[in-house]
This record gives C-alpha cells, sequence and structure tokens, in this order.
C-alpha cells in the first residue's frame, strides 16, 4: 500500500512541478496576468483525468499540460488558449461536455474546445473518407478561430515528442501524416521552428540510420563550423559596432531533414552541401528609422568586407512570404574561401519567423496589413470547404496544393502584385483575379507575349487575361492548374455540366423504352447500360447526351437476348464489369476465412520461399532488401512493400494509417530486385566498356538495359540491372566511383 502511496505521491509531485513550469513560461510572457483563470482549467482537467495513464505510463494529465507550455513558450499565446489546450481532451475522454465547459469557462474555450473535439484524431481516422472530413471540419474551425489549428499543431508536436512508446506501425502511420499535412501546415502559418521540429522528428522515426548518419557528421564537422564562424564574425562585429546597433549575431546549421531532402533531390553527399551554415543577424531597430532601411544599412557594411554572390540576393523585406516572413538573404564568399549565407532580420521579424500567426496579432496595431495574405489564405481555404463533394483524398491533395511553400510574384497590367505557388499557370492567375475571368480566359499576355492558358509563370511577370463570352471550362483543364482554388472551381462547373447532361440522356433513353413499348425499369435500363460497356448508368446517359452512344430505333429485340449469351459475357468482360457472382449464406465464412490477419505489435518479415513471395513489389518505388521501408495491407488482403520515402507511401501513411504495417527483410541472396543506378562523368573513350566490365565482373548481375548520353564532354547513363539487396547497390557505387573521370554514382527510381 505504502508503495503504491509513494508512486501516488510522486506522479502528483510531477504534475504540480510541470503545472508551475507552465506557469513560470506564462509570467515571464507579455501577457495579462489571469494566472486565477489558468490554474481554474488545470485543477479541472486534472480531477478529469485522474487515474488515467498515457500508454507511455506518465499521468495522462502531463500531454495537456505539455501542449499549453508548447502554445505559451514556442507560440506565444495567451491565457485563452492555454486554457483550451489544458482542456483540449476532456469532452472527448471524459464524461463532460462542451456545455460544461461553457458553464464554467465562458463562449471563447467552449468553441475552441469544440473544434478541437471535432477534429480530434481526424487525421488518425480509419477510413480516407472520414480523415477528409475531419481535415474539412479543421479547416472550416480554423477560419472561425485560427487558435484551433494552432493548439492541434501544438499537440501533434507533443506526441511527435513522445512517438517512442508507440508501436512501429503506428510511428510510420503518424509521422507520415505528420510530414504530409501538419509541417507544410506549421510552415504556412509561419511556425518556422515547429516546422523544422515536426519534419525532423517524422524523419527521425522513418529513416533512423540515414538521421543518425546526417546527426553524426553535423557533430564531427561542428568544430570546423565554430572556426569560420569565429573568422567570419570578427570584422562583421567590428562594423556593425561602429555604426552604434544593437544587435546580436549567431550561426545556424541546416536542419537535417533538409540537408538530407537536398542530397536526395541534387544526388549529393553530405560534403557537397555548401549552404549547411547561415549566419543570423537580429537587431533591435533605431526609433524613427524604417526597419527596411537598416537591413540594407547591415547589408551595405557586410558587402563592404566580403565579396556578395548576386544571384543569391533574397529580398523578403519589402515582399514578405505568404505566410508573413519576412528577412534579407544574402550569400558572400567567406574568408575562408567558402560560400556563407547571411539573413538579416529585425527583432519583430524574428519573432513573428519563430512564432508564426500569433506573433502577427503583437504588431498588428502598429502594422495593419501585416497579416493580410493570411487572412486571404484562410479566404481561399473557406472558398475550396463550399466547393461541393470533394473525393476524399482528391480534397486533401487539393488542401495540399494549397499549403504552398515556395510562392512567385506576379503583376496584373496595372502593376498590382498576386502571390501564386511555384508552378503556377496563366489560367491559375486568371482564377486568382475573379472565377468570371477564369471561366470565360481563351488565352494571356505574358510580358506583352501571347501565350497559351498552361502556360507557366515566373516571379515578376506581368499578365494581361484574355477572355470570351462563348469560353466554357474543359476537362483538359485539371490537368494544368496548380491552385486549389482554380481546381475546385473547375471541377464544381464540370460536375454541374456533366449533371445536366446525363439528365437529357435519361429522358432520351426514356423515350425509347417508351417507343419501343419497353418498361423503363431499373433493370432493362442496367441492361442497356452494360451492353453498351457502362458501369454505371450515369456514364451511359452522359454519353448518349454527348453522342458517344448510337441508340437503335427499337430496344425491344437487343433486351430478349439472354444476358448470360456467349457475346453478351465477353463484352461485359471486355469492359470490366462483369457482375460478382452473389454468395450464399454457407459461402461467406469461408470466404472470410481466406483473407489474412496480421500481428500489428511484431514487425512483418518479407521472405520469398521457393519463388514465392509473401509480398507484393509497389511500382511506384520499387524497394529492394534493405531499403527502409514499410507494408501497406491490400483490399485483397495482400501486402504491398513502399520506401518509406515514397511520395505515394506518405499519402498512404496519412490516409490509411490502420493498414500500415511495420516490416523487416529476411534473407534474399537468393532472389533477385530491379534496380537503376546513374552515373555521371566526364566523357572518355572506353568509359562505358570499363563500367559495363566492372559490373557484371565484379558483381555478376545481370544488366538489362543501359543507356547512355554524351554532350559537350559529359556524358549521363542509366543503367537498369537486377540485384540482391541495397547492400549490392551501396558496394557497386562505392566501386564505379574511383573509376576515373566518373564524378558520380546513385540509385534513382526508374
Amino acid at each position: 500500500m505504502s508503495e503504491a502511496n509513494d508512486i501516488l505521491s510522486a506522479d502528483e509531485q510531477l504534475i504540480q512541478e510541470e503545472f508551475s513550469n507552465l506557469l513560470n513560461d506564462y509570467l515571464n510572457s507579455n501577457h495579462r496576468r489571469k494566472v486565477e483563470r489558468i490554474t481554474k482549467a488545470f485543477n479541472f482537467a486534472n480531477q478529469a483525468h485522474n487515474g488515467v495513464k498515457r500508454r507511455s505510463g506518465e499521468p495522462y494529465i502531463l500531454h495537456p499540460l505539455a501542449v499549453a507550455r508548447i502554445v505559451c513558450r514556442e507560440m506565444g499565446l495567451g491565457s485563452t488558449s492555454i486554457c483550451s489546450a489544458l482542456l483540449h481532451d476532456v469532452v472527448e475522454d471524459t464524461e463532460y461536455t462542451v456545455d460544461d465547459i461553457h458553464d464554467m469557462f465562458g463562449e471563447k474555450i467552449a468553441q475552441i474546445v469544440d473544434g478541437l473535439t471535432k477534429i480530434s484524431g481526424g487525421i488518425f481516422g480509419e477510413k480516407a473518407s472520414a480523415q477528409a472530413e475531419n481535415f474539412r471540419k479543421l479547416l472550416l474551425t480554423m477560419s472561425d478561430d485560427i487558435r484551433v489549428i494552432l493548439i492541434k499543431i501544438a499537440d501533434r508536436l507533443h506526441n511527435m515528442r513522445t512517438l517512442g512508446s508507440m508501436l512501429p506501425a503506428k510511428q510510420f502511420k503518424i509521422a507520415g501524416e505528420t510530414l504530409y499535412l501538419y509541417a507544410p501546415l506549421a510552415h504556412r502559418l509561419g511556425l518556422f521552428s515547429i516546422k523544422t521540429e515536426l519534419e525532423d522528428l517524422s524523419f527521425k522515426y522513418e529513416h533512423p540510420k540515414e538521421y543518425d548518419f546526417i546527426k553524426a557528421k553535423l557533430k564531427a564537422t561542428e568544430e570546423s563550423r565554430r572556426a569560420l564562424y569565429d573568422h567570419f564574425a570578427v570584422p562583421v562585429n567590428n562594423k556593425l559596432s561602429a555604426m552604434g546597433l544593437t544587435y546580436e549575431m549567431r550561426d545556424r546549421v541546416k536542419s537535417v531533414y533538409s540537408i538530407w531532402c537536398k542530397m536526395e533531390s541534387k544526388g549529393v553527399t553530405f560534403e557537397d552541401i555548401y549552404d549547411i551554415f547561415a549566419v543570423r543577424i537580429i537587431f533591435d531597430p533605431i526609433p524613427g528609422i524604417d526597419e527596411k532601411n537598416q537591413c540594407w544599412d547591415i547589408y551595405s557594411a557586410i558587402t563592404d568586407i566580403y565579396r556578395i554572390r548576386p544571384d543569391r540576393i533574397r529580398d523578403w523585406v519589402s515582399r514578405p512570404k505568404a505566410n508573413g516572413y519576412q528577412a534579407l538573404h544574402l550569400t558572400v564568399m567567406g574568408p575562408d574561401g567558402q560560400w556563407v549565407e547571411v539573413q538579416i532580420r529585425s527583432r519583430r521579424m524574428d519573432d513573428i519567423a519563430e512564432k508564426g500567426f500569433a506573433a502577427h496579432w503583437k504588431y498588428k496595431e502598429n502594422n495593419v496589413e501585416e497579416d493580410t495574405e493570411l487572412d486571404k489564405w484562410l479566404q481561399t481555404i473557406t472558398e475550396i470547404l463550399e466547393s461541393p463533394d470533394p473525393n476524399a483524398l482528391d480534397f486533401l491533395d487539393t488542401i495540399k496544393l494549397n499549403l504552398f511553400s515556395s510562392e512567385i510574384f506576379v503583376f496584373t497590367p496595372k502593376g498590382d502584385i498576386k502571390t501564386l505557388p511555384l508552378g503556377a499557370t496563366a489560367l491559375d492567375f486568371a482564377y486568382a483575379l475573379h472565377s468570371n475571368i477564369g471561366y470565360h480566359c481563351i488565352g494571356a499576355k505574358v510580358n506583352h507575349r501571347l501565350v497559351p492558358l498552361s502556360h507557366p509563370l515566373t516571379s515578376g511577370d506581368q499578365v494581361e487575361v484574355l477572355t470570351s463570352r462563348s469560353q466554357e471550362p474543359q476537362p483538359e483543364w485539371l490537368s494544368f492548374v496548380t491552385t486549389a482554388r482554380a481546381r475546385a472551381k473547375i471541377d464544381a462547373v464540370l460536375k454541374r455540366t456533366r449533371k445536366e447532361m446525363a439528365k437529357s440522356g435519361e429522358t432520351k433513353v426514356m423515350n425509347l423504352l417508351t417507343r419501343s413499348e419497353v418498361e423503363a425499369s431499373v433493370a432493362n435500363i442496367e441492361k442497356l447500360s452494360v451492353y453498351f460497356g457502362f458501369a454505371k448508368r450515369d456514364e451511359f446517359f452522359y454519353a448518349v447526351e454527348k453522342g458517344d452512344v448510337t441508340l437503335p430505333d427499337n430496344v425491344k429485340k437487343l433486351l430478349k437476348e439472354k444476358t448470360d449469351n456467349v457475346l453478351f459475357k465477353y463484352v461485359k468482360q471486355a469492359l470490366g464489369v462483369t457482375p460478382k457472382p452473389v454468395k450464399t449464406p454457407e459461402q461467406l465464412p469461408d470466404e472470410a476465412d481466406k483473407k489474412p490477419s496480421y500481428d500489428k505489435t511484431k514487425p512483418y518479415v518479407l521472405r520469398e520461399e521457393a519463388f514465392e513471395r509473401n509480398y507484393v513489389i509497389a511500382d511506384c518505388c520499387k524497394p529492394i532488401p534493405g531499403d527502409d521501408a514499410f507494408g501497406f495491407v491490400n483490399d485483397d488482403g495482400s501486402v504491398v512493400v513502399h520506401k518509406r520515402s515514397c511520395p505515394i507511401a506518405m499519402r498512404l501513411k496519412s490516409s490509411f494509417g490502420e493498414r500500415i504495417l511495420s516490416t523487416e527483410w529476411s534473407s534474399h541472396k537468393n532472389a533477385s530486385f530491379e534496380a537503376t543506378l546513374e552515373v555521371k562523368g566526364i566523357d572518355s573513350i572506353g568509359v562505358l566498356n570499363i563500367i559495363t566490365k566492372t559490373i557484371s565482373e565484379q558483381f555478376s548481375v545481370n544488366i538489362q538495359r543501359l543507356t547512355i548520353e554524351a554532350k559537350d564532354g559529359v556524358f549521363e547513363g542509366k543503367i537498369k540491372m537486377k540485384v540482391h539487396d541495397v547492400e549490392d547497390i551501396q558496394k557497386m557505387c562505392v566501386t564505379l566511383a574511383k573509376i576515373k573521370n566518373i564524378k558520380s554514382v546513385g540509385r534513382i527510381a526508374d
């Protein structure tokens, strides 16, 4: 008994300690002192969650406390958000209702808690449609009160920090959806440090070896970076101090995840990335002098000392990013012959960069236009949510399109600026101006030159949209718009038009049946649909109206044919509309027994025995033994294996979490898998012969295809082959890289 009491008192001590830390964080902020209100919310939540433990074994109340601390300390939000964070799981996990919260804490906190309860576990939904619907609720609530999504992001951040206590399959699922939705959302709301941590934590669980490798590399090069910074900083400090500035200068290291992304996308090694290290200067502005001018004064001082790289200047001071980020970036040649990126920000700009949207409110009184870009984005999200009947996964992708992190600035003929995502086309720009301009758009003039609707725009373009009243949205438009707004508007019109045409087609079919003296029953219409090759009646009606189907004058004879004759069966099978045989109740249990079940508490071992595999290789990423991979249980019960870094896999983890399996490879030395190597180097006589000889003689692998192109003294080749596992590939890359004139070797997805 005394041991239980000791545990109880240890837990209570831990809870009180964490609550004291929360109050200290709050009292150190610049918010009004509403300690009583926070204490009341804590006591209420603590009593509601009393006795409940997390999977890690710690008291549950420590989770809401941790979320409240993130909201306070890392986002800079006030007492309303802190109370809402403390209470965010009460309605879902206990007997209390939103009305109870309303009675005790008022309307605003009740509204936020209600919003958080509605979307609770939304992205954890078992079905894609349920998940999309919950994400839709999240965004709808967000457009009412942004604090809902900020607390939800804080909740996800703490879940990621404590993900180690989860089962591997759950880890992949949560890490996948974090990278897919939460990190872009945090970035879009300007929560830069949180976005970086979410990405790094996701990467840590998805690719532990690569994560540890880059971490070790950063540790090993820490001393040389410190020496570089010290050498670089001395003359800059002297110059800025002489200008009478109050500032701080520090070095910033690129995140593990962004280093890996750059290594993957550029096909380079850790050593080849030159912007791992950057210098950040944060200054306290001199009253009465414009912040922008002070940024350029510091820029001028640095370029007096070091030589600048002109193509690497980024002016986000004059035109902030869509998420509110402001800074002046330049790259200079440091004293040790290395390029060094310098970021110049005022204290206000740094606050907004680190704490995002929450910091906007702090400065709004001084600058009313501070968050107009964000307001516009929320308005766009609301418009998308109002679009009719989006398919679940399409809806998520549509929203994802709008979480763009790279943007371009395009000018109207009158000189107004529009912000669009990178890759946006002339048609996207037309829809950004107004829906009606988009609907009737026939082309555009970009910098006074006539271009088609699909023309991709670049920053600085001046665009004039050309319209015609007779123009209407076309199905092919969906293939070249990139913004969510344009896609939603086009989709809505096309669906409406298709529905109207299907209605007219239906009338024609009904009239024909009446003329042919045939009953206009569902069964007869189904027979006609299948006869002409359509699985759905609406598609058949649409084809009739469009003229793709020519109806006979009399359908009586046609419908009298037995539906099981050989020709009819052949037509149905060819069109993939073969009806499934009806199962008797006696058959159903046997059928169900055939579908395998999987133990998610253990990794699923990927085996090949007697040339039979207990899994299927995904065509999108073609993993091989040794790759970081996971399993996805298909509708038929088979396990499809994807690389953890595969973009399609990321979508699956986000949408079908319950079907994810953690996997491990068994020995596959008798099996072979397809892999493609990309080789680049200086073109020279006999280089191709040396490559093929090395591969076939030293590694005994079967080369399936080899393509090589040489231009201006440089060659680029792709070699498709059969290998046993990742180890084969790694050894091959090391050996080939040693051949004279070969500059890079790496595996690519074919």
